[in-house]
Parts: structure tokens; C-alpha cells; sequence
């Protein structure tokens, strides 16, 4: 029997995702009562996919939340670890999964849920066993750490294919250089709902820090 293949159709389906803005905003939502606010002003801002992260007790819940009262909202999970947590948050409704490393066991775990994934690399041979089940997108992380644009860069040549979402070390000041590089399709970042914000439930100008933001592709 031959192995699972990632679908061509999921590759679609993140490109389509990424092509709704340039940046997705990282979020680590600890109060369910944030996660409705939170959501609106960033899809107001015009940032409509949002990556909740499994980084707390409530995240599966957030998620939940966000999808039944956020209108535009194009909601997934990241953090996602292992198989166990990956149907948690198919589960949960996700509509994509980002991961922040690739084991051979998370990999073929999403083949088998049936759900687009973006799984984390930092080096070409973390890449190359993911490419051998069909995935093509990937999400560089930790960037800045990494390597930053210079490792893209190097990369584009022998997989022109590729394309990236890079997370980690990203603020408004240095998106539009990776944003620039042909094999970038969008990039992550927490820059967006600082914790003070949040707090002080600040959510016009968490709106305000969106639209800035998604004005780097205009």
C-alpha cells in the first residue's frame, strides 16, 4: 500500500488563506472573555486568519468561541505538538494546524485527521522529510534565531516550490523584509496583542496595530 500524501487541494487551500493578508497574528489567549473582542478588532484591522496557540487552558474553548460569534474570522490552532493535541484541535473546529517542528509522527497524523497543516522547520533536512509526503508550506521557525531572510533566501534556489510563513524575532519593523522574498507567503507574529493591551482590554488600538499591518502588502 502505498504512503498518504499531503493533498494538492490543502496547498490551495493555505495559499488562498495566505493570500487574505500578510500577516497572521500569533495569539496566547489566557481569558475566554478576550477571545470574542480580541478576534473583532483584529479582523476589523483587517487581519481575518488567526492562529491561537495551545499555550493555554483555554485555547480549544477560544477557538471554539471564535468561530461560532466572529464573522470573517478564519480561525486555526498553533502550538500543536503531537497527535494527541492535533485532533484536539481538529476537534475544536480549527480550520488549519501550524506546528513549530515536524516529527515524522505529527506529519502523518495530520494526513490522517484531513486538515491543511503548516508544519514548523528550521533546517532543509526537517524540510526535505515533510516535502516526501507532499507538504510544500511550511512555517520557518524561530526565524530571526534561524537565520532570518538570509536562510529564505539560500533555500529559494534549490526549492523554488517552497513557500513560507517565518514566525519568531518579526515586528512591523522588519515584516516587509521577509515579506519581499518571493517564497514568503505571509508571516506570523505577536507584535500585534501585546499583553498590556489585552489587559487594559485596549481593543481599538489593538485594531489600529492590525490595520497597520495589513497595509504591508498594499
Amino acid at each position: 500500500m502505498s504512503e498518504a500524501r499531503y493533498p494538492e487541494h490543502f496547498i490551495a487551500a493555505i495559499d488562498a488563506m495566505a493570500a487574505l493578508a500578510p500577516v497572521i497574528p500569533v495569539l496566547k489567549i489566557d481569558r475566554l472573555e478576550d477571545a470574542v473582542p480580541l478576534a473583532t478588532a483584529l479582523v476589523e484591522g483587517g487581519l481575518p486568519v488567526l492562529e491561537v496557540t495551545l499555550r493555554s487552558d483555554i485555547a480549544l474553548d477560544a477557538i471554539r468561541l471564535i468561530r461560532a460569534e466572529v464573522p470573517g474570522a478564519r480561525v486555526g490552532a498553533g502550538t500543536v505538538t503531537n497527535p494527541t493535541n492535533l485532533q484536539q484541535a481538529v476537534d475544536a473546529g480549527s480550520e488549519f494546524i501550524f506546528t513549530p517542528g515536524a516529527t515524522p509522527a505529527l506529519l502523518k497524523a495530520a494526513l490522517e485527521a484531513g486538515v491543511p497543516m503548516v508544519p514548523g522547520i528550521q533546517t532543509v533536512s526537517e524540510m526535505m522529510t515533510a516535502l516526501d509526503l507532499g507538504y510544500q508550506r511550511f512555517k520557518f521557525f524561530p526565524a530571526a534565531a534561524a537565520g532570518g531572510t538570509a536562510i529564505l533566501n539560500s533555500i529559494a534556489g534549490p526549492f523554488p516550490h517552497v513557500r513560507f510563513c517565518p514566525t519568531g524575532g518579526i515586528r512591523i519593523s522588519n515584516a516587509h523584509e521577509y515579506l519581499s522574498l518571493a517564497n514568503v507567503m505571509c508571516v506570523g507574529g505577536t507584535w500585534l496583542t501585546p499583553d498590556n493591551l489585552i489587559s487594559s482590554k485596549n481593543w481599538d488600538a489593538i485594531r489600529d496595530l492590525a490595520a497597520e499591518a495589513s497595509a504591508l502588502r498594499s
